[in-house]
């Protein structure tokens, strides 16, 4: 007798996932964010390369958006309010602001800036 199939998981809501920073930032006086990314992400390349390397990090700045949504993300903000509050501070510069903001998010979580997960429930 052929089995049922499973039902499909659906993807979770990127609104309602929360960000949390992982790696370590600074702040100018303007309130521009620098990140201070790790250059090597596997322990055994950072050991081997870290000698002739004047610093282990890169700095990587970001715009007045990214800066502002990366202040945002502190763990207990979820997406949709960090959507809501970018555009009320830049209003329609930000547009498609959902698409930019995801592409954003994504981007930072699959190099190990940030970690987009599920909120509480």
């Amino acid at each position: 007798m052929p089995r049922a199939p499973k039902p499909k998981k659906e993807p979770p809501n990127l609104l309602e996932m929360v960000p949390r920073r992982l790696i370590v930032y600074e702040t100018d006086a303007e309130g521009m964010v620098t990140l201070k990314a790790p250059r090597f992400h596997h322990p055994v390349a950072a050991r081997f390369f870290r000698p002739f390397l004047r610093s282990p990090t890169f700095d990587l700045r970001l715009d007045d958006f990214g800066s502002f949504v990366w202040l945002a993300c502190d763990g207990t903000t979820d997406v949709a309010a960090i959507g809501e509050r970018l555009k009320e501070r830049f209003g329609e510069e930000v547009e498609p602001l959902w698409e930019r903001l995801g592409k954003f998010l994504r981007k930072l979580d699959r190099e190990d800036f940030l970690q987009v997960r599920p909120g509480p429930e």
